[in-house]
């Protein structure tokens, strides 16, 4: 008789992380919810000029883009924070918690994101849903001030971590 062995949960490692295409996108489409889009310069509630969806680099007042500009740099802008997060966690997270991951470095930064208890916690252990929320909460704030828009982005991004 044929030996059947109980079939076991996947581990994270075994969990096979669509492309880094399919990764753009759905980091794009996840964090344009957010960001909004505004085609003219604007200060974002951290002071700092800001257009399209979340950009900054080289923003100053009076600039105006394009629809197709914003989109253009929203994937450029992302691709970057992608590409640290995929260092740093990709052989440890599902495709949801790359995308959750993502989002925070977009909105934080790199250094703040490569620096935070949040990653530190994540390398520990990816599946502490309990603390990894616990950490996401700890950064809501803009210059001291609790924002609601913020408090909604990092419970989304715990929700969307905690998916498989």
């Amino acid at each position: 008789m044929p030996k059947v062995e109980a079939q076991s949960e996947p581990t994270i490692q075994q969990i096979k992380i669509p492309s880094k295409d399919v990764l753009l996108q759905k980091s794009c489409n996840f964090i344009a919810k957010f960001e909004g889009c505004k085609l003219e310069a604007y200060k974002c509630p951290a002071g700092v000029w800001t257009i399209g969806y979340g950009h900054t680099k080289g923003v100053k007042k009076g600039d105006i883009i394009t629809s197709e500009i914003a989109n253009d740099l929203l994937k450029q802008d992302t691709k970057q924070f992608l590409d640290c997060v995929y260092k740093e966690v990709g052989d440890i997270c599902n495709e949801n918690q790359m995308v959750a991951l993502t989002s925070f470095a977009f909105n934080v930064g790199v250094g703040n994101f490569r620096g935070s208890t949040l990653l530190k916690v994540i390398k520990q252990n990816p599946k502490d849903f309990n603390s990894v929320r616990s950490e996401f909460l700890r950064w809501i704030y803009a210059d001291g001030n609790a924002l609601k828009g913020l408090k909604k982005r990092r419970n989304a991004e715990a929700e969307l971590y905690k998916k498989a």
